[in-house]
């Protein structure tokens, strides 16, 4: 009995055809009734013949030598077949399902072919396509699923065990957006009437400080110097200490859009980045972005003489503003008044609160994991101690869509700060904005209101008068 001749797999349009998908010679002899367990009729030989793929798994039984393979039928794709030696096995396999047919011929006489060799071996050690994959399939989920589950059980051991991670996390000052902007040339960002300089609060620390004047001086402000920036602070303009949240620098899209409504409302507006932000140069700390904050102000005041100096924080930055506050009430030194937009209370109910914190929120020894490791590294931003020890009229601006920092924190707040002893000799005011405005975070800037607040609780700056 002569089989199929043996040679190379041939691709198709279909995939790989081996010879099983060409027309057979004439003379070979069909498939017998012996080794397929009955008679097969034409268009199902060919069927099993050219339709059907058989994959090598591992070896299960012996033939001739080699080994045969379990096998794995998928329709219209590819048909392989079994790898033999040259003169000593020549024919093809073609699987089916669950079992095989097998038209072989052996040199020096015939030996019993594939279906004889398996007809002992248990259906369920021959897989089916669908069985296979499924298999497969299921092992491979398995793997992400223990992943990911082994990574969510591993991450508040690493944070617990580096607090460095969660103060990262916090700071956020490895982050800086927008990328690509030269911080020393604020005029990119649209600011043409904004000065660029270095200040040093201490030894190896620099900040990267922005001087906008008010925008009816830009005219006279171009080409100028330093100096003339400096000695601009002395007229009899309102200054804003602007003091930024985390992530990003001075140059940031909302900053900039800040900056730029407060100079048109006829402010001077000084703001930097603290240590580890943007260009400054330095190790991130809450002790050393008060300093920061604190050697700005002695800067400014050094300058403006009598004139209103106001602090505005933004979401990390009230943290900040109310530790300096707080330091300058009690050396008796207070700025004019204090602005707090999207404030928290302190920074454990504001991590607590966060929405990256939301898959953890619930997870067996929260505090333990998370917030204790915030406590152990020196960063507390507590503002509300801090509001129980300030001495000048406070403004909290919050939007009650807010996802960063939750309304009602801004609302806690001030719920703490307007009852308290300090503050019986001035003003305290809550101002939120209603959802539907769509101000979030750090959108606030866009209110056609917030002239009219800053107006009616500042008071009245002197836009007209020039330099």
């Amino acid at each position: 009995m002569r089989g199929v001749p043996f040679g190379p797999p041939q691709w198709a349009p279909g995939g790989l055809v081996s010879d099983l998908a060409r027309p057979l010679p004439s003379d070979t002899p069909p498939v017998s009734r012996a080794r397929t367990g009955g008679e097969l009729p034409d268009a199902r030989e060919r069927r099993l013949r050219s339709d059907l793929l058989c994959v090598r798994l591992r070896p299960i039984v012996p033939l001739a030598g080699w080994a045969a393979h379990r096998c794995l039928s998928l329709r219209g794709t590819l048909c392989l077949k079994l790898p033999v030696p040259r003169g000593r096995l020549r024919g093809s396999v073609v699987c089916r399902d669950m079992g095989c047919t097998a038209s072989s011929a052996v040199e020096g006489g015939g030996k019993p072919g594939v279906r004889e060799q398996l007809a002992g071996v248990p259906q369920g050690q021959v897989s089916g396509p669908q069985t296979g994959r499924r298999k497969g399939l299921c092992f491979r989920l398995r793997k992400i699923l223990l992943f990911v589950v082994g990574l969510y059980v591993a991450i508040p051991f690493l944070i617990k065990l580096c607090p460095g991670i969660q103060a990262k996390l916090i700071f956020l000052n490895f982050v800086r957006v927008p990328y690509f902007i030269d911080l020393k040339k604020p005029q990119d960002q649209g600011l043409n009437h904004t000065c660029n300089y270095y200040l040093q609060p201490e030894e190896d620390v620099t900040l990267g400080v922005w001087h906008t004047v008010p925008a009816v001086w830009w005219k006279n402000a171009q080409g100028k110097d330093q100096m003339w920036y400096e000695d601009a602070l002395a007229s009899s303009h309102p200054i804003i200490l602007y003091l930024h949240g985390n992530a990003g620098t001075r140059g940031g899209d909302h900053r900039v859009e800040l900056y730029k409504v407060l100079s048109s409302l006829g402010y001077h507006v000084v703001t930097f980045d603290y240590r580890g932000w943007g260009d400054s140069v330095g190790t991130p700390s809450e002790r050393g972005m008060t300093y920061d904050a604190l050697h700005v102000f002695d800067w400014i005041k050094a300058r403006s003489g009598d004139n209103p100096v106001y602090i505005w924080g933004h979401s990390l930055g009230t943290g900040v503003a109310t530790n300096l506050v707080r330091r300058l009430c009690e050396r008796e030194t207070p700025p004019d008044a204090l602005i707090l937009e999207s404030p928290f209370t302190n920074i454990r109910e504001e991590a607590k609160s966060h929405p990256f914190s939301v898959i953890y929120r619930y997870f067996p020894g929260f505090d333990w994991f998370f917030l204790d490791p915030i406590t152990s590294s020196g960063i507390q931003f507590a503002n509300d101690e801090n509001v129980k020890h300030i001495s000048c009229s406070l403004l909290i601006l919050h939007a009650e869509d807010d996802p960063v920092v939750p309304f009602q924190l801004g609302r806690k707040l001030y719920n703490i700060a307007a009852p308290s002893r300090s503050f019986r000799d001035f003003k305290v005011q809550f101002i939120p904005f209603h959802s539907d405005l769509g101000y979030r975070h750090k959108y606030i800037y866009k209110s056609p209101e917030l002239p009219r607040i800053l107006r009616e609780f500042l008071g009245k700056s002197e836009p007209g008068r020039q330099h």
